[in-house]
């Protein structure tokens, strides 16, 4: 007879099974699709607010006022309707500021070559490493292709000005 406190045979020799989240339909808890929204107390009054977390994720992606229920006391409960609606705002929320995030790490100007004949694509990609961060200032000519790229300091100011003497100077390291 095997002990039921111990693994089977087959889960011991694969290790451990990988957590799935579970999918569930409460009034005050929704797990579906990457997603769980879940009806919390809100603490700067007395009503209810509901807050969007994505799966993986330690902090909610949204959190908003939530509807009392008819007896004005208690939650409305969650719905398929108001979870879909909570997912799509939740998500929009994530794409925005994954777009600010991006045009925060991202600068792109425009500069005529030394001839003033071609136009060059300057970009600045700054990488926010913990310890060193750095930045990459690249030369692209109209078809993508690189022309040259030096590493930056990460507060390196990318303009015009500076792309184009940066282009004067034959790509050297600016600074």
């Amino acid at each position: 007879m095997t002990d039921p406190s111990l693994p089977s045979p087959e889960v011991a020799a694969e290790g451990p099974i990988a957590e799935v989240p579970e999918t569930v339909h409460e009034d005050g808890l929704w797990r579906d699709g990457g997603w769980t929204a879940r009806v919390i107390k809100n603490e700067e009054d007395d009503g209810w607010a509901v807050e969007m977390i994505k799966d993986g994720e330690p902090e909610p992606a949204l959190v908003g006022p939530w509807t009392m229920g008819r007896n004005k006391k208690d939650p409305k409960p969650l719905d398929v309707s108001a979870f879909n609606t909570l997912v799509k705002t939740a998500s929009e929320v994530l794409r925005r500021h994954e777009q600010q995030l991006r045009a925060q790490l991202h600068k792109r100007v425009t500069v005529a070559d030394a001839t003033g004949d071609v136009q060059l694509d300057i970009t600045l990609d700054i990488v926010p490493d913990e310890d060193e961060p750095y930045a990459l200032l690249t030369a692209l000519d109209a078809f993508g292709e690189q022309l040259a790229q030096v590493q930056v300091a990460p507060t390196f100011k990318l303009s015009k000005t500076s792309a184009a003497s940066w282009v004067a100077n034959e790509f050297r390291r600016p600074g």
